[in-house]
């Protein structure tokens, strides 16, 4: 990870960390903190409450059976970071998942209506909100990639980032086994880091975004200059111009801005 990249993450995670803290001992929320120097908080979900969610959202969650299953992936640190107790720990527990702060804004009862979230976005009134869209990139081979998007709303993909350090590093044999890519972008061009190709999961959310007829939008932290760097170097490669001119990038701050009373004061 560059150094620019490892000061960003940790610093943000810092701050995450201590105003979770903050909020889970003032509300009385079930919790817990990771092991190790710099602990995480994550939260338990106790009956109709989840204090890593705000009670409308996670109340939404709760009778939408796709959104629901969302919520069940287990913690893949579960075992070695966390104590035990009779719960699993999912990873949507956690306070620095981008997931997580995904589902709060867009499960949140009223914001797919609110014409001042659907104009900054660009998407159209009725959009819904599909977490862990399965795109299927079209590979060379005739088959397709089997990864997902973070969130498919209507015409329009987004991929959240928040404490992660990097959009992944990929070797060259699996990126250019990606049928359009030579059509989509300018691959002498295309970031490095070594001998792999970096900014991997951009590059297949653009050819998703082409596959499917698609806006793109790389929702992130205002304080994480680097992510947004590793964007719009992979993003000033993009070929067709009509597809350039529908790829983005959203902060959550900036997203906070156009949402309405809890929801704006959770963020």
């Amino acid at each position: 990870m560059p150094a620019s990249s490892a000061y960003y993450t940790s610093q943000l995670r810092h701050e995450l960390c201590v105003r979770n803290r903050e909020y889970a001992e003032a509300r009385k929320l079930a919790h817990v903190e990771s092991y190790g120097e710099a602990p995480v908080v994550v939260y338990e979900p106790t009956g109709e409450r989840h204090g890593n969610f705000l009670d409308e959202t996670y109340a939404a969650i709760a009778a939408n059976a796709a959104w629901r299953r969302r919520l069940g992936k287990i913690h893949a640190q579960a075992r070695s970071s966390l104590p035990k107790k009779g719960y699993r720990w999912k990873e949507l527990d956690s306070c620095t998942s981008s997931d997580a702060l995904l589902m709060n804004v867009f499960c949140y009862p009223g914001v797919l209506q609110d014409a001042r979230v659907l104009g900054l976005l660009g998407v159209e009134q009725g959009s819904e909100a599909e977490f862990g869209f399965k795109a299927r990139v079209p590979l060379a081979s005739g088959l397709f990639d089997r990864t997902e998007v973070d969130l498919k709303l209507g015409d329009l993909l987004i991929e959240a980032k928040l404490t992660e350090s990097d959009f992944q590093t990929m070797s060259s044999e699996v990126v250019r086994g990606y049928r359009d890519l030579a059509e989509v972008f300018e691959i002498r061009a295309l970031p490095r880091a070594g001998q792999k190709f970096a900014g991997y999961q951009l590059m297949r959310n653009v050819l998703a975004a082409r596959a499917h007829n698609c806006s793109f939008c790389v929702l992130l932290d205002e304080r994480r200059a680097d992510l947004r760097e590793q964007w719009y170097a992979v993003m000033r490669c993009v070929r067709r111009e009509d597809l350039r001119v529908r790829c983005k990038v959203l902060t959550w701050q900036g997203l906070s801005a156009v949402l309405a009373g809890p929801l704006k004061a959770f963020l």
